[in-house]
Order: C-alpha cells, then sequence, then structure tokens
C-alpha cells in the first residue's frame, strides 16, 4: 500500500523554546516550506524567562532575535558572603508573553494551538482528537525525556513577579545572590528589574534530585523581600522548573534510545550543562536546520545528532566541574566554589557563559586553592565515568 502524501514538509511538535525559534527561523528566511507548529496549550512558550548574555550569541544572532527581547541591561550583579561584584556586559531577558505574541503572529495559519499529541514517529503525528498528520520530518521538542542515559544534578527553581508598594531600587540584574541561607544545597536568588516597582524574585537550588518543595521556595521568597525592605502589592505571576545539570553521560546511548527521531532542546540534550540554559544552543540549532538543503527525517536526525556531538565533546569540561560542584565536599558550602569562580577576570566568566572556554581559562580554573578539599575534588573528578551510567533495562 502507497504512503499517504505529506501534508507538510516540516512539523513540530510542542511550541517551547527551541522549536518556536526555528519555527519563527524557518517562516523568515524560508518561507516556501510548508511548516507547522503543534502546541498543547492556548500559547507558545508556556509560562517562563529566557535569560542570556550579549557574549553567549555573535551580532547575527542577536540581531535576529532582537525583536523577542523583553528587557535589556548592560551589566549585572552577584553577591556572596565575601564578594559582591558588578560586571559589564550586556543581559537580556525574553519574557514567554513577548515570545508568544512575536512567534504567532509570525506563523500566522502555520500554528495550531490546542493540539494535544498522542503520539509520534520521524514521519507522522497521531493528536489526541485522532488526526494523524503526516510531513517529511517531525522534530520532537516536547521538553526533557527521561535521563536513564544521563548522570544529572538539577538546578530548581520558583520565581515570582512582583509589583512593590515603593521602587527596588536595583540598578541591574542580581543573577546570583549567595549571602542567603543556603538549605543544603547552593542556594541563590535571581532578580530581574522589569520597571521601578516590578521585579522577577526566583528562589534557585543546585540540588541532587528534580524533587523539590513549592511551598518552602515561596516561604524563601517572602523572607527575602522582607529582609530587602520591599512592600509586595501584587504577584503578577508565578513561574517554576528544574533545568539538567550533566555530570556524566552516555552519549551513543542517549541517542541510540531516540530511534532515529528529530529532536530539539533539552530533549536532544541541547543545553548548556552547568547552567541547564538551552537559548543559545536553540538559536545555533534554528540556523543550522534552516540551512540545511535536506530536510528528509533521517537527514535531519543526523545533522541534529551531529550538532549535539559537537555541543557535547565541547563541554566535557563542564561536565568535570559539575562533579566537583555536586560530589566534593558539604552541599552546604557549594557556594564557596561560585564564589571563587566570580573572582575570576570577567573575560573569563563571560566565555565560560558562552561555552567558548579557552585552554588557559581551563588551567586557570583549576589551579590556586581548591573551595573544596583537594582529595574529595580529585575524587569527585573521577567518580561517574559514561561507562558507569545505568543503561535501561
Amino acid at each position: 500500500m502507497d504512503k499517504p502524501a505529506p501534508d507538510y514538509d516540516l512539523v513540530l511538535a510542542g511550541g517551547g523554546l527551541a522549536n518556536g525559534l526555528l519555527a519563527w527561523r524557518l517562516r523568515s528566511v524560508r518561507p516556501e516550506l510548508r511548516i507547522l507548529l503543534l502546541e498543547g496549550g492556548e500559547r507558545i512558550g508556556g509560562n517562563h524567562t529566557w535569560s542570556f548574555h550579549d557574549s553567549d550569541l555573535t551580532q547575527e544572532q542577536q540581531a535576529w532575535i532582537a525583536p523577542l527581547v523583553s528587557h535589556r541591561w548592560p551589566c549585572y550583579q552577584v553577591a556572596f558572603p565575601e564578594l559582591a561584584r558588578t560586571l559589564e556586559g550586556g543581559y537580556a531577558s525574553i519574557a514567554s508573553s513577548d515570545f508568544a505574541r512575536v512567534i504567532e503572529a509570525a506563523l500566522g495559519p502555520c500554528l495550531r494551538t490546542g493540539a494535544r499529541i498522542a503520539r509520534l514517529t520521524p514521519t507522522s503525528v497521531l493528536l489526541a482528537s485522532g488526526e494523524t498528520i503526516h510531513a517529511h520530518a517531525v522534530i520532537d521538542g516536547r521538553g526533557m525525556r527521561p535521563a536513564a542515559r544521563l548522570s544529572l544534578g538539577y538546578q530548581t527553581f520558583l520565581g515570582q513577579e512582583l509589583r512593590l508598594a515603593a521602587p527596588h531600587g536595583l540598578a541591574a540584574p542580581v543573577i546570583m545572590d549567595a549571602t542567603v541561607q543556603q538549605q543544603g544545597g547552593y542556594r541563590f536568588v535571581y532578580l530581574l528589574p522589569f520597571g521601578p516597582d516590578r521585579v522577577l524574585v526566583e528562589d534557585t537550588h543546585y540540588v541532587d534530585t528534580a524533587a523539590w518543595e513549592p511551598e518552602r521556595l515561596r516561604t524563601n521568597i517572602a523572607a527575602y523581600v522582607r529582609t530587602r525592605g520591599w512592600q509586595v502589592l501584587e504577584v503578577l505571576r508565578e513561574e517554576q522548573g528544574s533545568l539538567p545539570i550533566v555530570l556524566a553521560g552516555d552519549f551513543d546511548g542517549f541517542w541510540a534510545d531516540l530511534a532515529g527521531q528529530p529532536s530539539s532542546g533539552l530533549r536532544a540534550g541541547l543545553f548548556h550543562p552547568t547552567t541547564g540554559y538551552s537559548l543559545p544552543h536553540a538559536v545555533r540549532l534554528s540556523e543550522r536546520i534552516a540551512a540545511l538543503p535536506d530536510l528528509a527525517a533521517p537527514a535531519l536526525f543526523d545533522a541534529i545528532q551531529d550538532e549535539a556531538r559537537r555541543e557535547w565533546q565541547g563541554q566535557r569540561f563542564y561536565r568535570l566541574l559539575n562533579r566537583m560542584l555536586f560530589l566534593a565536599g558539604r552541599p552546604e558550602q557549594r557556594w564557596r566554589v561560585m564564589q571563587r569562580f566570580y573572582r575570576l577576570p570577567a573575560p573569563l566568566i563571560a566565555r565560560f557563559y558562552a561555552g567558548r572556554l579557552h585552554l588557559a581559562d581551563k588551567i586557570r580554573l583549576l589551579s590556586g586553592k581548591p573551595p573544596v578539599p583537594v582529595l574529595q575534588a580529585l575524587s569527585a573528578a573521577r567518580k561517574i565515568h559514561p561507562e558507569q551510567i545505568r543503561k535501561p533495562a
């Protein structure tokens, strides 16, 4: 029996960051393609704030995502028990409301919301309604999948966007205020000033499991706000999440488990291994896919896997640092590792976040008096090699 003719060149399953950027990019530079973005909710993007440093992207990349940027600042700050510092360099945030407003308008009929997915293959999507959609390729961008092939820590957070009774007085984002009580892991508060009396306050924890207690984080935020002397008039919205921090993994096994299914974003393992942030990776993947001459599922799978392999190989040093952060010393002392990191030269810090460390940077990061016991650090560095990752039954 003949296969049904494809309805589309490309179907993007899930309207999160990676697939949203990709759909928008394709509509901009390859409008002749028949694409469809499927989102189960009422709007794409969910309820998130995505942030990045200017140095994470090229000038050309900053230019094409500029319509999405909600807020931009020329510097940012960090605070630790023994260090407070302002670092020059652009920092920007994209609110999911602006992400949805811009991209939905650009996609028009190439977007279907309220489309719940029951099952997909590399070339088809079965909706919960019973409708089947066929395409030359389907990209699965529905978030992180079970990580049996990866050894992970987690960055868990809960954020509240607040309207205050008086100006907050913040001159710049505070991306880490680790002067707070640590509570059994590396904890910091993240502050984004969206207006004179409007601020996002996130209580963030680097912890060993994805399990967390939202009520405790809400209580932490309320206590932090009081220490700042702020009076809250209104909680405008709340967002929460758990980002993966990679300690080690079996790359080939991870991709074998995908069984030829093109994927994007966290589902493809495309994120910064130490922060869990994925916007720069999503931008790069969008550009690469938009330049491919062949968008059939096998060629697309191979191209995305190649992109992920290059990222994985370049992140080996980061995974070493992550093991030292999570496995050496006591969890409540992890802030010392980050405090030492932020004493380093600003250009090195920028290259760290951009994933472009030089050999001299790596030597600098490991030199000097370590903030955790030497023997424990060496032991942590040797732990959890890829071949020790448990294979699924």
